[in-house]
């Protein structure tokens, strides 16, 4: 981690290419930055930009909610690729923005809407750094002739024994490994993550010795399309069928309790907002039957999983011998599991939790480490009750 009290000699040449990990001299080099607006990926075009390579910025234009809700923060639409630009001329560096809005639409919004819809627990962040961030953007890196793909996000590179590998950022608090476990090797070849040894608080000052306009530019809080947090409107407008009214039925005695206004309202381990009070013990969403318009609920009790069944399975590198940990949210601590099954490759394959875990839901992602390092996960399309 850089000395705060030196910081701005990052933005001197040497140590700004040493960010980078060309395969070449930096004169010599091409860096291209994917450029949302926000102040993470604007430090890391100035960085490129101070290690002497020539510095192409590009913006996917995803959807333009942000010039209707006036929201600063939200990343790739309205006001934050009008501060991209900005930014790039404040650098000297060219500039593209790719209208990715039809592409996004169908890869990450509407499939956040069906997963909602079937009564899973979507993480479309992950869906979007799968789909149009990356594939999109590393075809694009690569046509314009660069050597790498540089991002803002909060993970670490580093040279491991069979090539590139994951790793947390330094920085626990701004640590965005969960969403980016889908990542291949051969991506993580030609990615760049400049920020993950640095504090938030550095990046900011660097932006500050940069000159650059978003210095002090709040980060985003909510999923980009849904600015107000308000996620049954979004899926209500664009399946109306999700708002079909149901049952709320105890999941152990197969009474009902009372009645709810659509699933898509709901997610497995909700308390708040089931208004069926006059109950002897808390009362939790534990399992959801989308067809039948039925939220099952219980006691905390019945949310305790011993294993997640995953698909479409992703592994970085070797499946190491260390001690597993698996995360199913992105902000939990992870926690000791071991694997059963083909995990990598897109197989199918099953984590095993060495106790009781909560609040594990269809649809989440399951992310695997091993200390540090990120071995890759999948999304988790069942699960089994811990045994009692």
């Amino acid at each position: 981690m850089t000395d705060t009290d030196t910081f701005p000699a990052l933005l001197a040449p040497p140590a700004a290419a040493a960010l980078f990990d060309l395969p070449r001299a930096a004169d010599r080099s091409r860096i291209v930055v994917a450029m949302s607006g926000g102040v993470d990926s604007s430090v890391v075009a100035a960085l490129a930009h101070a290690s002497g390579a020539e510095v192409i910025g590009v913006t996917l234009q995803l959807y333009d909610y942000g010039a209707a809700t006036g929201r600063k923060g939200a990343c790739c639409a309205g006001d934050d690729i009008r501060d991209a630009r900005a930014v790039a001329d404040r650098l000297g560096i060219a500039h593209y923005v790719f209208d990715h809005e039809s592409a996004f639409r169908e890869e990450v919004v509407d499939r956040f809407a069906d997963d909602y819809l079937a009564g899973r627990t979507p993480v479309p962040c992950i869906r979007c750094n799968m789909g149009p961030k990356f594939t999109d953007l590393l075809r694009m890196a690569r046509e314009l002739g660069a050597d790498c793909l540089a991002t803002g996000h909060y993970v670490r590179r580093a040279a491991g024994p069979g090539g590139p590998e994951l790793h947390r950022a330094a920085d626990p608090a701004r640590d965005q490994s969960y969403f980016l476990y889908g990542t291949t090797e051969a991506q993580l070849d030609y990615l760049r993550f400049p920020l993950g040894g640095l504090p938030k608080a550095e990046v900011r000052r660097l932006a500050e010795a940069a000159g650059l306009r978003n210095a002090a530019k709040p980060d985003s809080q909510d999923i980009c399309f849904v600015p107000d947090g308000d996620y049954a409107k979004v899926v209500t407008k664009l399946r109306p069928e999700g708002a079909r009214p149901g049952a709320i039925v105890h999941a152990a005695t197969g009474d009902t309790l009372g009645a709810h206004k659509g699933v898509i309202h709901y997610t497995v381990g909700q308390r708040r907002g089931l208004e069926i009070g006059g109950q002897p013990e808390p009362l939790y969403v534990v399992g959801i039957d989308a067809g039948a318009a039925e939220v099952r609920v219980g006691p905390k009790a019945m949310l305790a999983v011993g294993a997640a069944h995953l698909v479409e399975t992703n592994r970085i590198g070797p499946l190491p011998q260390l001690p597993l940990a698996a995360k199913v949210r992105s902000l939990a601590k992870p926690v000791p599991v071991t694997i059963d099954g083909p995990f990598g490759e897109g197989g199918a394959a099953t984590i095993r939790f060495e106790a009781p875990e909560f609040g594990v839901a269809p649809g989440q992602a399951a992310v695997v480490y091993a200390g540090d390092r990120v071995v890759g996960g999948g999304w988790i399309a069942a699960t089994e009750p811990a045994l009692p």
